[in-house]
């Protein structure tokens, strides 16, 4: 049986991006992106939000000779990895292994996990929020960066109520911090 966790870059005030929509302080260095590599290995299907698939489906193209190697290794990891994205308005994937879902379902992703044995990532704040509200997600993994942006998308949604339990802490030497957490009911 598949887990599913819920990943994310974060500000230390808690957003994925500005109010602007910006996110380029949350970047990460050779040593994070690695870390997050190690992490993704076992990852065997990526649930995204619109906004986010268009962000992340860069990967496709990316695996080219001039990068870095830990750029290319992240980006054999994303193609391999099969991807759901749930739009309204897009009616065509840009990117192989994808499949085009209207609207979430719990009861799909609760039966994605019964049959997978990889685990499942699920990305952007929107559709995670969903995914904790219905109880599917077991772990949250934030990459603290040490920037306060003010305002802008939430990593966690305003309302929910959630019990966390700290499995892991790491910290980087560009000042990130890696928290993974179990949720608990």
């Amino acid at each position: 049986m598949g887990q599913l966790f819920y990943s994310g870059i974060a500000s230390l005030d808690g957003y994925m991006a500005d109010r602007a929509g910006n996110f380029s302080w949350s970047k990460p260095d050779e040593e994070v992106h690695s870390f997050v590599n190690d992490l993704e290995r076992d990852v065997g299907t990526y649930l995204y939000g619109r906004r986010m698939y268009n962000v992340m489906s860069v990967w496709e193209t990316m695996d080219t000779p001039d990068l870095p190697a830990y750029i290319r290794d992240y980006a054999r990891i994303w193609q391999r990895a099969d991807k759901v994205v749930y739009s309204t308005t897009l009616t065509a994937a840009s990117t192989a292994k994808t499949r085009i879902e209207r609207t979430f379902a719990s009861e799909a992703v609760r039966d994605l996990k019964n049959i997978t044995d990889g685990n499942i990532s699920i990305g952007g704040p929107t559709l995670a929020a969903a995914a904790l509200r219905a109880g599917l997600v077991e772990e949250c993994r934030l990459f603290l960066n040490p920037v306060a942006v003010g305002g802008g998308r939430r990593f966690l949604p305003d309302g929910l109520g959630l019990r966390l339990e700290l499995l892991e802490e790491h910290t980087f030497g560009n000042g990130v911090v890696y928290l993974r957490y179990r949720t608990l009911s």
